[in-house]
């Protein structure tokens, strides 16, 4: 398994690794397993020339670390290359080393002559070989090259061969590749070379796995990815897909079983790191992988998984999930009731809290991203839930002001808030950044002499999203809400055509969830009077 996210997966739009960035990451590949790692391309930037002089403070106790390059210029002496000298100078014990395969190529963008090229390879191989480097020889466009000069292509694969490469990478560069071409092309190069061979695929056809697993099939005896797929335009084969499939599919051991558990938290630390959304579809380590959300799926899935999952997900270190929806069914209210520890057993609750749900699923709410709401109205519907404050009224004043013309600065918010906590009146006022943060301020001002744990509930994200956009600024919206304290993170949600009243509706969800949930540590001496309460009416 052989990993290229520090370099060709750098290159996807957006994606700027530092070098603390790009030595946690090898580190994380380190640990799960993967046998080569891509640093970068010493020639051609300053920064990959400071991560290979940095990543020799760092001990890598599985993979191999290789530096990548291109082979010498037209016309040069291999031992004068610049490019060529800074492959020897990164200090690693394997070096990547990539050519052309394709005549038009040597022609139309090499300017040089097809023999020429030849040599560069050749000679490019045996100098770093001489230098004492495992050199791993990329063959680009090979199967482009194949199919427009299949002769040509084979003899620039024969000069890395002669001039000592270890392994030799076939390349479907432009991505283009259909599986049974690359069966079928693969099979042909086998015939012509004894060298060790391997797979290096884009995903612009949508085929880079799938070419992948036909080449690992057909005898490659070395993969090439990305975490995620990360890459130049539609990415590269996705190691998070390659490895499971390669594990538990083809019975090839990329990784070894314990270390593909790690799988998925991987996935989304280099997508953090890339300041990336993790693509929740993604398989096998997406967020909805092994989500379920229609009735007649969970209640097979809460039986036996398989009939709706084709692998364990905890294989790959991803978990089951159960949506709540207006597709619902009880299956998925009690799966998710007994998921936060609430055991629904009257079926008449049951059936009152999924009507409940469906009615404001029609009325523009989700419960899918905001299981925090979902858990409240379960506790309301069984009667076993008091409100922790009452409001009595609130006003956001939002203010610019302007004087003989001009801004006198920042628009200026603030919210006046009154409550009522057992029976204690509570008036006060905050100003924010914004009306929606001006009303938080305000709400916590009020509340947190009454539960002084709501100071470690903290909001990390709000989301605005327009129902119907028909109706123009008059239209519903709904506010998500995701909040968190030092254990647990949830989301709350709230619909309005006031964008101020579905802000408040989720935030007082999120406060109360926060101080009411029995999983989280800011659980106050009122709350748990309320989960004694909730225990008795079970």
């Amino acid at each position: 398994m052989y990993d290229t996210t520090l370099r060709d997966g750098a290159q996807r739009e957006g994606i700027s690794l530092s070098v603390k960035d790009k030595i946690k990451i090898a580190q994380k590949l380190d640990e799960l397993g993967v046998d080569y790692i891509e640093g970068g391309w010493p020639g051609s930037n300053p920064k990959d020339i400071e991560f290979f002089e940095e990543i020799q403070q760092f001990s890598l106790k599985n993979a191999t670390l290789t530096a990548f390059g291109s082979t010498r210029k037209p016309g040069a002496k291999v031992q004068e290359d610049d490019n060529i000298r800074a492959l020897v100078r990164a200090g690693t014990e394997a070096v990547t080393l990539f050519g052309k395969s394709w005549d038009f190529h040597v022609l139309n963008a090499l300017e040089t002559e097809l023999e020429e090229n030849l040599e560069m390879i050749s000679e490019s191989v045996s100098y770093l070989k001489e230098h004492g480097k495992e050199v791993i020889y990329d063959a680009e466009h090979f199967f482009d090259g194949f199919q427009n000069n299949p002769d040509y292509a084979l003899e620039t694969i024969k000069a890395a061969r002669d001039g000592g490469a270890d392994i030799i990478v076939l390349c479907d560069t432009n991505g283009g590749m259909m599986p049974w071409e690359m069966e079928d092309i693969f099979r042909k190069v086998k015939e012509s070379i004894s060298t060790p061979l391997g797979i290096h695929a884009h995903n612009d056809a949508g085929m880079a796995v799938a070419n992948s697993l036909v080449a690992a099939r057909e005898g490659a005896m070395q993969v090439q990815g990305t975490v995620n797929g990360y890459g130049e335009r539609c990415g590269n084969a996705n190691l998070c897909t390659l490895l499971p499939n390669l594990n538990l599919k083809m019975e090839r051991q990329g990784v070894s079983e314990k270390a593909l558990t790690g799988l998925t938290a991987l996935s989304r630390f280099v997508a953090e790191l890339c300041n990336i959304v993790p693509s929740e579809q993604q398989p096998y380590v997406g967020y909805n992988a092994f989500t379920h959300k229609a009735g007649i799926h969970v209640n097979a899935v809460s039986k036996t998984p398989e009939t709706y999952e084709h692998v364990k997900p905890e294989l790959v270190g991803n978990k089951r999930r159960i949506l709540v929806s207006e597709l619902a069914g009880k299956s998925n209210v009690m799966h998710k009731a007994r998921e936060q520890q609430i055991d629904l057993q009257d079926s008449s609750e049951i059936k009152r809290i999924l009507e409940k749900l469906k009615t404001m699923e029609y009325d523009g709410y989700q419960f899918e991203g905001a299981e925090g709401s979902f858990e409240l109205l379960i506790w309301k519907e069984m009667n076993a839930y008091r409100r922790l404050f009452e409001l009595e009224g609130f006003r956001v004043i939002v203010e610019r002001s302007k004087y003989n013309g001009e801004d006198l600065g920042d628009i200026k918010c603030e919210a006046t808030i009154k409550v009522s906590v057992r029976g204690q009146q509570c008036h006060t006022a905050a100003e924010g950044n914004g009306p929606v943060n001006a009303l938080d301020n305000a709400l916590r001002k009020a509340l947190e002499q009454f539960y002084p744990g709501l100071k470690k509930i903290k909001l990390v994200d709000y989301k605005v999203r327009v129902l119907d956009g028909k109706d123009g600024t008059g239209a519903k919206v709904r506010v998500l809400i995701e909040s968190r304290d030092d254990e647990k993170t949830w989301s709350t949600v709230g619909v309005s055509p006031n964008l101020i009243e579905a802000s408040w509706l989720a935030l007082v969800d999120s406060i109360e969830y926060g101080l009411f949930c029995p999983h989280v540590s800011t659980v106050s001496q009122d709350s748990k009077f309320l989960l004694q309460k909730l225990e008795e009416s079970r």
